[in-house]
């Protein structure tokens, strides 16, 4: 679909100089001299690079939209995570790298939104909460709440969180994956 560049937005994905770019940041600037321009931070969706573009109004560049499907988590393979198309049941391998610091949160059968653009996945979105267990927690030192009330503690996946006091090992909690933080016990 084809925009003017003076309707560009943040959030925004634009095709631009033969690449993916999603629009951060837009400043709309009316010049005393010339005409009015769109002044656009982009941020390349396939390596992560920036550029600063100014689109006139005249100008007119093609708004992509990103197919969002359905994939089931499978299996880990060394450094490939592979995920089943809930619909055709294909299966996609992607590295971990890919997902990067979220992979941790994958668990056998989740369900996550693979964004496509030409059938080539540039995206996954995990859910934003999982339940997991606590694997080691610190003891809890009795009187100590003059210093910050949560403590370190370590989930069964191997990731680091901060915790409330009254939490201990082999307790199930919910986690923000995107934060990765303690949000409650689990119920």
């Amino acid at each position: 679909m084809k925009i003017n560049g003076s309707e560009i937005k943040p959030g925004n994905l634009i095709e631009h100089n033969g690449g993916l770019w999603a629009a951060v940041k837009c400043n709309a600037v009316k010049p005393g001299k010339g005409g009015a321009f769109n002044q656009v931070e982009l941020k390349n969706l396939m390596d992560g690079t920036k550029l600063n573009e100014r689109f006139r109004s005249s100008e007119t560049v093609e708004r992509v939209e990103l197919e969002k499907k359905d994939f089931q988590f499978l299996f880990e393979q060394g450094e490939g995570l592979v995920f089943m198309d809930v619909d055709s049941y294909d299966q996609l391998e992607l590295q971990k790298e890919f997902v990067g610091d979220r992979a941790a949160f994958l668990q056998d059968g989740m369900m996550v939104t693979v964004q496509l653009y030409d059938d080539k996945p540039i995206g996954v979105s995990l859910p934003d909460q999982v339940v997991l267990a606590i694997a080691e927690a610190d003891p809890v030192i009795k009187g100590q709440t003059a210093a910050s009330s949560y403590k370190p503690a370590i989930l069964e996946n191997g990731v680091r969180v901060l915790v409330p006091p009254f939490i201990e090992a082999g307790e199930r909690i919910l986690v923000d994956t995107n934060e990765i933080t303690y949000l409650r016990r689990a119920d």
